[in-house]
């Protein structure tokens, strides 16, 4: 009789594989630092799709076994496609996650004095601590759309010799009355969130400016992106925390950064499907936006962009004829990973697990069949039969994985786009890393379960069901 039992997945290594693991997370690291936003991570999955060969799907008329296509949908959503030697109408695998991470954004008109201090409003972006973000260095990314059309890119804070910017915290000796005695998710509430900017009054012989430092950082900006103060109020600038992602640890088995949560299994995606050979169902590597407002928008999985970029993948196959229920009969046939991670066994804060469905770092890829709260709502719950065929062929192919839930009963919960993708009858589950401090500035993930990701993910793409 086989019994459910789950290894630490270093036991079970030699030298040659940890150095592969190592190798495959320097890269990893490399992703973070350059894709902390949706935008940015666009741009670096094109260019390395680019690189593997593929092409805009423009520049087929009809596709064939072996093209590789891929989609931009407002540079926020990125969709690489293998074609297999299936038709695409008899179903697809997809690999969906998510680039989109909490952060801070800019107010449409952010910018104000007070007591000769320029600063900045924000409004938080997804679920965060909010007192995590003060009294940290803050980078300032993003771009600026200018009234004549014109596109500045802004990346503030994360070269050594850039300024940063911070939320100044109160301190302790003053915090009594205005902030000790608050609950934790107000201790630092939602409009002190607010950046410092500048402090350098600049002189004007005209004495109706007031506002000397406010109009000091607007000439700077001005000089250097030529920017005004009303182009702020058609820009998608955020703050994010800043440095690069480093390894944690005297044994360096962890690696702590923002954004983690999903970029760990957007990168692990990415690296599998440029990695396989022709498969036998079409392959699609999904990156969307908005999951951690609750996929809302024309970028977000609650969108149609599914049903536009697969319906063009089967006219460009068909050679320009089509109809809905083709579309409707490869969806239902087809399978997908929603990737996303878990909560990891917190050793601190133990008592919110349940220790016996909780995942651990270390030990491989985490499948969770459902997630949800207060009775599994708002929940994909995956079908029994598709469980046990990631189960066999995940085994057959010696990849490590475990089950997890999202804490105990009732004591949160939460959801991911797997509800999305199952609206369509494709068969889903989530499936992805367990990671420490998630929603944080700096999460934390095992190299380990980093490596296996990829493996999952590329197994799952070329292997019978």
């Amino acid at each position: 009789m086989e019994t459910l039992q789950y290894t630490n997945g270093w036991l079970n290594l030699d030298n040659t594989q940890v150095n592969d693991i190592n190798h495959f997370c320097e890269d990893y690291k490399h992703f973070l630092n350059k894709g902390k936003t949706e935008r940015q991570c666009v741009n670096v999955a094109i260019e390395k799709a680019k690189q593997h060969g593929f092409r805009p799907i423009e520049e087929y008329e009809q596709l064939k076994p072996g093209d590789k296509a891929y989609f931009i949908n407002r540079n926020k959503n990125v969709v690489l496609a293998i074609i297999g030697q299936q038709p695409i109408q008899d179903g697809i695998r997809f690999v969906v996650s998510h680039i989109d991470s909490p952060r801070l954004d800019l107010k449409p008109n952010p910018m104000y004095e007070k007591h000769e201090l320029a600063l900045m409003r924000t409004h938080y972006y997804g679920g965060i601590k909010k007192y995590q973000w003060a009294s940290r260095p803050l980078a300032l990314h993003g771009v600026v759309v200018t009234k004549s059309g014109r596109r500045v890119d802004i990346a503030i804070g994360e070269e050594e010799s850039d300024p940063v910017f911070t939320i100044p915290d109160l301190l302790p000796h003053l915090d009594r009355k205005a902030q000790r005695d608050r609950k934790a998710d107000e201790v630092l509430k939602g409009e002190e969130l607010q950046i410092i900017i500048g402090s350098v009054p600049m002189a004007f012989d005209d004495e109706k400016v007031k506002d000397k430092v406010k109009h000091h950082v607007l000439t700077k900006l001005f000089e250097k992106y030529e920017i005004s103060e009303t182009d702020f109020i058609s820009a998608e600038l955020m703050l994010v925390p800043a440095g690069n992602a480093r390894d944690v640890g005297i044994d360096q088995g962890l690696i702590g950064a923002y954004g983690q949560d999903d970029r760990i299994c957007a990168y692990t995606s990415l690296e599998a499907i440029f990695d396989i050979p022709t498969p036998e169902q079409t392959a699609v590597c999904f990156l969307v936006d908005k999951e951690e407002i609750g996929s809302s928008g024309a970028t977000g999985l609650e969108s149609r962009y599914l049903e536009f970029f697969v319906g063009e993948l089967l006219i460009r196959q068909a050679g320009g004829s089509y109809n809905d229920q083709l579309l409707r009969r490869c969806l239902w046939q087809s399978y997908a990973l929603s990737s996303d991670v878990n909560a990891g066994l917190n050793p601190l804060f133990e008592s919110v697990h349940d220790a016996q469905n909780a995942s651990k770092l270390g030990y491989g890829l985490v499948l969770t069949k459902y997630t949800g709260h207060g009775g599994k709502v708002a929940s994909n719950d995956a079908d029994a039969e598709y469980v046990a065929a990631l189960r066999r062929i995940f085994d057959e192919h010696e990849i490590s994985w475990q089950t997890g839930l999202l804490g105990k009963v009732d004591e949160g919960g939460g959801g991911t786009v797997a509800k999305y993708l199952a609206h369509y009858g494709i068969n889903t589950i989530d499936a992805g890393a367990a990671l420490l401090s998630m929603h944080s500035p700096f999460e934390l993930s095992s190299k380990f379960d980093i490596f296996e990701l990829y493996r999952a993910y590329k197994t799952f793409y070329t292997k019978a069901l």
